[in-house]
Formats: structure tokens, C-alpha cells, sequence
């Protein structure tokens, strides 16, 4: 008796329950509205169990599942999967007659107790066959791998093929552990070479690395550091997030210290996304980082706060597999409508929670308030893609697939279906995965889908950008593609266009260690810091860097020279002493000048030759002198000009044999002086020597002797037209080289010896008698012209190019002209101002 009034309590308990209900919501739903989901659009698990039967079949939506709230992204899941399934049902060349069905469970990882060895079998082994129970072809899993890996046990003792459709992991690869378990997806085996190739485009060499703490992300983590070290790009920090929930708590802080204190700009993000790795980004919702983030398209995640999982200022680079667009699928989306389906109450309750449609009590399979309008205002509130993510895609590639397989088993096994009666198809689902693997189709969006992996080379990737548009809304934009198989720079294709339109990338600090190297300069490490890190030091002298970040500045050939900024090497201006050049027509008219004065100097002396002061110290060695006074001027003519090979060994001789001849000449009037005033009482050997002109063979004595010196020279080392890039900045100078230096001084030797005997005995005969006498003027001429040469020599060694050319030539005509002022002018003087003292008369009367 107690027993029974227990029970009718509790059903009056439970009507009141059903009363209370009834006020607020349509007693079909035991639920709240308004509840919130905290995941926001994450991809929830979603396992879809596929079956057929014959003939055309409606599709139940969502029984056995009614009780989870389910995200945006998971509906649109569930959309993506009963459109293909639609498309097939509906397609004559697929599976004619034959319906594919579809057992959908979702957020079976909440609930882990249906996972559990206690749960009825027929429901959770899919293929445990009891009784009339239906068995399933394939089961597919995902978009997360732990509920696909907790649940292969239990598939591997069922038999049930799995075909995961969420991202590759490696895990899921191992045969050993799941046997019956196949991805649709292939390896990211060059997205670390996308993400480098795009870090390249924007310029950026300074970047950090976020990756969960497995081998997914360590894994990347090696391949994007090797791609990195071929382009000189550095990671500013590696942040490896743990797994570990008491670690995570206590690093938290210093994951977010690590990433704002860094100047890196970039970060790339890698892992599992039901890793603590998307924890902490949802730790950071509120945080203002402004970083750009680099990913893949799982990571494209909108929270339950409207925001994007990656809220920045700058917005989120993703890398997606390449695929194309599905025609249908947007118009699918918005036409799709409840009474469509068998299960209209499934279907019902879905638009019920997330449209907030409303049923009256009496009939909860009627609808109202349920308009397009309203259909597509929650889509645009929801940020609800229109197009197909890389999931679905996955997931309707899958369902085509299994779909072609089949109908290769049903072509094989013909004979043994006509005799099948059975509304619903029994097949071998080991076969079906058998078949599976081997399957190559062109879906109806005109891909190529080869299951194979071996064989599938498709690692193309579609660049979006993600990013705030309004404060409402979000934005998707396409902005590249990249294609590994392409050589560089082809790899990547990016739209100028819409980088600029949808992003502000361009305008935004670039993410770099240190501020580029302009050309000029060049890169030097810096000590104890990566490649990227360094210091901008000009270009040595003529050397140039021409582009930026040099790692060394190029040395420009020797006819170049660099100029004043270090970016080019400009070609030298080839120069010499030339006439056109102001210090070169001033030597040269002094050269004429001189010559024509000497010339003058020489009229005047023929013109007045019977004079007793032009008589006097022999007439024929003045004359001589003054010729080769003459010639010593020109001379210096030689010295400029753009030098020959004649003109080369022209100047040496020539000066040589010509400041020979004059240098002699004095050595011999001097000579001639001295024996004339010293030997009053001259013997007749002596009387002989002063009146047969002996000492007049001096001079071609003394000029053989120069001879032979010279042709020693020219024979061994001679002169040569050389070329000297490096003594003046940015021109070539054209010079005689001596040819043998050891030559030129012994040219050199002689004259100043035979000069030093000259001055030498002129300074005896400084105190003879001074009427016409010319010791003295021969000694201070002597002594000017060898102040000039003991001059010269260290002034030669300390000279060069163009100025040693012009010292050169001014000695020479400074010699020349000392020769000729000392010994003529006091002469010239006499005859052509005081000629009264120019006479015998005088001389007699004076003395």
C-alpha cells in the first residue's frame, strides 16, 4: 500500500512538472531556451552512422540526439552532410534506387557514459547485430580526434570501418590501434613551407610559435624551423602550451608575458585544438594583444561572446586545403525547411532552439513565426558561412565516396542483389573499406578525390583572412593560394588587391628584430642573438650593397668606383696631365714662355757675338747652352699629355740627355774660367789645352757616359704607359711608370754629380777678377739647380698620380729657368741696358 502511493506521488509530481511546462515552452520540449553555449561555434563531435535501404528514403534528423545543444558550426555539419546525402539519393548515376541513410549522434563526449562498456550494445556497437537491429556500413567520425580515438575500441570490436572526416592527426594513422580507422584528410606535409613563404611576402623575419605539447606540434614545430633557417627567419620564442592542468595554471601568466614582451608582430599557431592551446586564446578574449595570427582553418572558431577565438586588431591569416566551391550548397542552406524531413519533431525542436519558432500545445508538428526572413537574420547573426569549411567539405567527399564505393560493390555483386528482397541492404562493411581505400572519383564540384594517399599529391591551400569588419560582423576574405609543387617565387599567389582591401597589414609595423639594412650598408651580427638580430655598418671604401639586408658589401671592379652613398659602382673618369686641365696649359705656357725667352736670349747673344762680354768665357759653350736650355724647356712638353709608349720613353731620354748637355756645358765654362784666370803664366802644354778647346769635349763625354746609362735603361726596364685606379677616388690616372726606379736614380746621380763638380769648381773661381768674369753667376746656378733636384727626391717619394707628373715637370722647367736667369741675365743686363760697359775701351780705362 505504501508502495503504491509512493508511485502515485511521483506521478503527480510529474504531471505538475508537465503543467508547469506546458505554461512556458510546447510541452513536446522539456528544456530551457535560453540556455547559453558556452563553447560557442566550436565543432562539437559528430558521429554519422551511414546505412541503405531501397527505393527513395526521407532522412530522420536528429533522433536519438535531441537532447544536446549544438553549435553553428555543427549545424552547418549536419547541413553539409545531408545535402551530399541528397545529392546522391537524388543522382541516377550513384546507387539508382538505393537511399543513403544516416544515424546522427552528436556531443557524445559529454556524455561519457554512453561511450562506456554498460551502455546498451545495439545502440553503441553499431554493428553488435541482435535480433532485427540495423547494422551500419561506416561510421563517420569527427571533427575531433579524442571522441573518434575513444571510440575505436569499441568500433574494433564491432568490426565498424571508421572514416574520420576532421583533420589529419598522426595518432589516428597507427594501424596496430585502429585497424578499421581511415582519414579523409591527407598530412600538412607543406604547410610549414605556406606559412614561411608567407611570412616572406609580408617581409617579416622576426616571428613566434604557439604549438600544443605533442607530437602534432612538435613535429611542426622541427619542419617550420628548418624551412626558416633556408630564408633567414628567426623565432622570436617558441611557446609550447602543456597538457598538463595544474603546469598550464601556473604558466599562464608567463605564456602571456612571453608574447607581449616580444617585438615579434607574427605568431603562428599549431596544435590540437582540443588542446589547453585554445583554452588560453579563450583566456584572452578580453586582452588587447594586437598580434597577426597565422593558422589553419580548424582554428577559425567564433566564441560564445560573438567574438573570434584569435580577437585581434589585425586579424587572422588561415591556411586551408584547396578546395572548390559546391554549387547548391548556399541556395541548400537557405530553403532548407523542417517538413521536408519524416522526422518533423527532430527537425522541429532544432528550429525551435536556434530560431526561436514557436508551436501552439495542441500540434507541436506546426510551425509559425518560422519565415525565411527569419532564417536569414540568425545566419547573419551567427556568422553562419554560407560556403562549405574545409570539414565539410571533408565530410561530403566522404559520404561521395562511400557512395562510389558501394555502387562498385553492388556492380560486382549484381547477380546476388536481384535476389534480395530485404528493404534494407546488407553489405560486408570490412569490404566497403577494402573498396574505400583503392576509391578515386571526380566530386560534383569537378575535384579530384583519390583516397589513396600514396597517390594523392594535393597539397595546394587556399590564404583567408579573418578579421572584424563591423562591430556586428565578421569577415572571410580569400587573399591567396599556395602551391608546393611550384617553384619559387610561384608558390604563392597572392591578391594585391585584396590584401590591401580587407587588411592593414601593409600599414602595421613589420614584424623584424632589427630595422632593415638600407643599401649602403651591411648586416653584423650581433653577439649572443639570432640571424635575424644585428647592427647596419656602412660599406668599406669602394665597396657597395645595392640591395637590402646585405649579409656583405660587394668591391667594385678596379676601372668602378663606389659612390658617396655605397648603392653603385660608377665607372672612373680616365685622366692624366692633359692640356685642358688648368695646371697643364699653365706648364705649358710656362715651357713656351721660357723657350721662346731662351730663344730671345740666344738672338741677342748672336746679335751682339763680337762683344767682349759675349766673347768672353767662350762664346760656342754659350750658345750651347742656350740651345739646350732650349730643349730642356720643351722637354717638359713631353710630361704632359695622355702618355704613349714613345712619349713614355721619350721623356726619360730626353730629360736626361738634354739636362746632360746643359749640366756639362757648365762643368765646362767653368772650367774654362778657372784656367784662364789661374794660370796667368801658362806653360805651353797648358796654352794648348786653353786655346784647342779641350775642355769643350767634356760635354760629349759627359753626355756619352748619359748615353749608355740610358740605353742600359731601356735596355732592362723601360719605361711604360701605366694605369693607377686607387690614387685618386673615382678616376683612373695614365702615368709613365720609370719602369726601373733603380734606373731613374742613376740618371738622376750623374746629373747631380756632374752638377756638383760644376758648382764645385765654380766656388774656386768665385774670387778671381770680376769683369766678365762668370764663376759666380755658374755657382749660384748650380746651386739653384741642385736645391731644386735634393728637393725633388723627397717630394717624388712622398707624391703620386697627377701632382708627381706636375712636381716633375715644375722641377724641370725651375732648373732650367734657375740656369737661365743666374747665368744670362746679369750678361743680357750689360748688352742691353749699361752697353758702355760692354766695350775694350772701358775695360782698359777701368783697369
Amino acid at each position: 500500500m505504501i508502495d503504491m502511493f509512493s508511485l502515485i506521488l511521483v506521478l503527480l509530481v510529474l504531471k505538475a512538472s508537465l503543467l508547469f511546462c506546458t505554461l512556458n515552452d510546447p510541452k513536446c520540449f522539456l528544456r530551457i531556451k535560453d540556455k547559453k553555449n558556452m563553447d560557442g561555434d566550436k565543432e562539437g563531435d559528430c558521429f554519422f552512422s551511414i546505412y541503405a535501404k531501397h527505393g527513395h528514403v526521407k532522412n530522420d534528423f536528429f533522433s536519438g540526439n535531441l537532447d544536446k545543444q549544438l553549435t553553428t558550426k555543427n549545424i552547418h555539419l549536419i547541413l553539409s552532410l545531408y545535402f551530399s546525402i541528397e545529392e546522391i539519393n537524388s543522382n541516377p548515376q550513384v546507387l539508382p534506387n538505393i537511399s543513403l541513410l544516416v544515424k546522427i549522434e552528436c556531443n557524445l563526449l559529454t556524455d561519457r557514459s554512453k561511450i562506456s562498456l554498460s551502455s546498451r550494445k545495439g545502440d553503441y556497437f553499431p554493428n553488435f547485430h541482435c535480433r532485427n537491429q540495423r547494422r551500419y556500413l561506416i561510421v563517420f567520425t569527427g571533427p575531433m580526434w579524442l571522441p573518434t580515438a575513444m571510440l575505436g575500441p569499441l568500433l574494433y570490436i564491432s568490426r565498424t570501418p571508421e572514416l574520420y572526416y576532421g583533420p589529419f592527426h598522426p595518432l589516428l594513422n597507427s594501424y596496430e590501434q585502429f585497424p578499421y580507422l581511415y582519414q579523409m584528410a591527407i598530412k600538412d606535409t607543406s604547410i610549414a613551407i605556406g606559412m614561411v613563404t608567407l611570412v616572406i611576402y609580408f617581409s617579416w623575419n622576426w616571428v613566434g610559435l604557439m604549438i600544443s605539447d605533442d607530437d602534432l606540434g612538435l613535429q611542426f614545430a622541427s619542419e617550420l624551423r628548418e624551412e626558416m633557417q633556408r630564408y633567414d627567419i628567426c623565432l622570436a620564442f617558441v611557446t609550447v602550451i602543456t597538457y598538463n592542468s595544474k603546469l598550464f595554471l601556473t604558466m599562464a601568466g608567463m605564456y602571456y608575458n612571453q608574447i607581449i614582451m616580444s617585438l615579434a608582430k607574427v605568431v603562428i599557431i599549431y596544435g590540437d585544438i582540443d588542446s589547453f592551446l585554445q583554452v588560453i586564446f579563450r583566456l584572452w578574449q578580453f586582452v588587447d594583444i594586437r598580434r597577426i595570427w597565422i593558422a589553419t582553418s580548424q582554428w577559425d572558431v567564433i566564441t560564445s561572446n560573438g567574438e573570434f577565438l584569435f580577437n585581434s586588431f589585425h586579424g587572422t591569416l588561415s591556411f586551408s586545403h584547396h578546395y572548390s566551391e559546391i554549387s547548391g550548397f548556399k541556395e541548400f542552406i537557405q530553403t532548407v525547411y523542417p517538413l521536408n524531413y519524416s522526422n518533423t519533431i527532430s527537425l522541429a525542436k532544432l528550429w525551435w532552439v536556434n530560431f526561436n519558432c514557436f508551436w501552439p500545445s495542441s500540434n507541436c508538428k506546426k510551425l509559425k513565426k518560422c519565415s525565411r526572413k527569419m532564417l536569414l537574420k540568425w545566419l547573419s547573426n551567427n556568422q553562419f558561412e554560407m560556403a562549405m569549411s574545409e570539414t565539410n567539405y571533408n565530410l561530403y567527399n566522404a559520404v561521395y565516396a562511400v557512395a562510389h564505393s558501394l555502387h562498385e560493390l553492388i556492380l560486382q555483386q549484381a547477380n546476388t542483389l536481384s535476389n534480395n528482397v530485404e528493404k534494407e541492404l546488407m553489405f560486408d562493411s570490412l569490404q566497403v573499406l577494402s573498396s574505400l581505400k583503392k576509391i578515386q572519383f571526380v566530386n560534383p564540384a569537378g575535384d579530384l578525390v583519390n583516397l589513396n594517399h600514396k597517390e594523392n599529391l594535393n597539397v595546394d591551400y587556399d590564404i583567408f583572412y579573418t578579421g572584424d569588419f563591423l562591430q556586428s560582423y565578421g569577415i572571410k576574405v580569400k587573399i591567396g593560394n599556395f602551391f608546393k609543387y611550384f617553384t619559387q617565387p610561384q608558390q604563392l599567389l597572392m591578391s594585391d588587391e585584396m590584401v590591401d582591401w580587407a587588411t592593414d597589414i601593409r600599414q602595421t609595423l613589420p614584424s623584424i628584430c632589427s630595422t632593415p639594412c638600407s643599401p649602403g650598408f651591411r648586416k653584423s651580427p650581433q653577439e649572443g642573438k639570432a640571424v635575424c638580430c644585428f647592427d647596419c655598418n656602412p660599406c668599406p671604401e669602394n665597396e657597395i650593397s645595392n640591395m637590402t639586408d646585405m649579409d656583405y658589401c660587394y668591391k667594385c671592379q678596379d676601372n668602378q668606383y663606389a659612390n658617396s652613398e655605397g648603392t653603385h659602382c660608377l665607372s672612373k673618369i680616365v685622366t692624366f696631365l692633359s692640356y685642358e686641365d688648368p695646371i697643364g696649359v699653365t706648364l705649358a705656357c710656362l715651357a713656351l714662355c721660357f723657350s721662346a725667352l731662351t730663344a730671345v736670349v740666344f738672338g741677342i747673344f748672336l746679335r751682339n757675338q763680337d762683344t767682349p762680354i759675349v766673347k768672353a768665357n767662350n762664346r760656342a759653350l754659350s750658345y750651347c747652352l742656350l740651345i739646350s736650355l732650349i730643349y730642356c724647356f720643351l722637354c717638359s712638353l713631353l710630361f704632359i699629355g695622355k702618355p704613349h709608349m714613345v712619349t713614355c720613353i721619350m721623356q726619360q731620354t730626353i730629360f736626361a740627355v738634354v739636362f746632360t748637355v746643359a749640366v756639362s756645358t757648365v762643368l765646362s765654362k767653368t772650367i774654362t774660367v778657372v784656367l784662364a784666370f789661374k794660370f796667368t803664366l801658362p806653360s805651353k802644354k797648358m796654352r794648348w789645352l786653353m786655346t784647342s778647346g779641350t775642355s769643350v769635349l767634356i760635354i760629349p763625354i759627359c753626355t756619352m757616359i748619359q748615353l749608355i746609362i740610358c740605353g742600359i735603361w731601356l735596355g732592362t726596364s723601360p719605361p711604360y704607359v701605366d694605369s693607377d685606379g686607387h690614387i685618386e677616388h673615382g678616376h683612373i690616372l695614365i702615368v709613365c711608370n720609370k719602369g726601373s726606379v733603380t734606373a731613374f736614380y742613376c740618371v738622376l746621380g750623374y746629373l747631380g754629380s756632374i752638377a756638383l763638380a760644376s758648382f764645385t769648381v765654380a766656388f774656386l773661381a768665385r774670387n778671381l777678377p770680376d769683369t766678365f768674369n762668370e764663376a759666380k753667376f755658374l755657382t749660384f746656378s748650380m746651386l739653384v739647380f741642385c736645391s731644386v733636384w735634393l728637393t725633388f727626391l723627397p717630394v717624388y717619394h712622398s707624391t703620386s698620380g697627377k701632382a708627381l707628373v706636375i712636381v716633375e715637370v715644375f722641377c724641370i722647367l725651375t732648373s732650367t729657368a734657375g740656369l737661365l736667369i743666374c747665368i744670362f741675365a746679369p750678361k743680357c743686363y750689360i748688352i742691353l741696358l749699361t752697353p758702355k760697359n760692354n766695350s775694350f775701351h772701358n775695360f782698359r780705362h777701368k783697369y
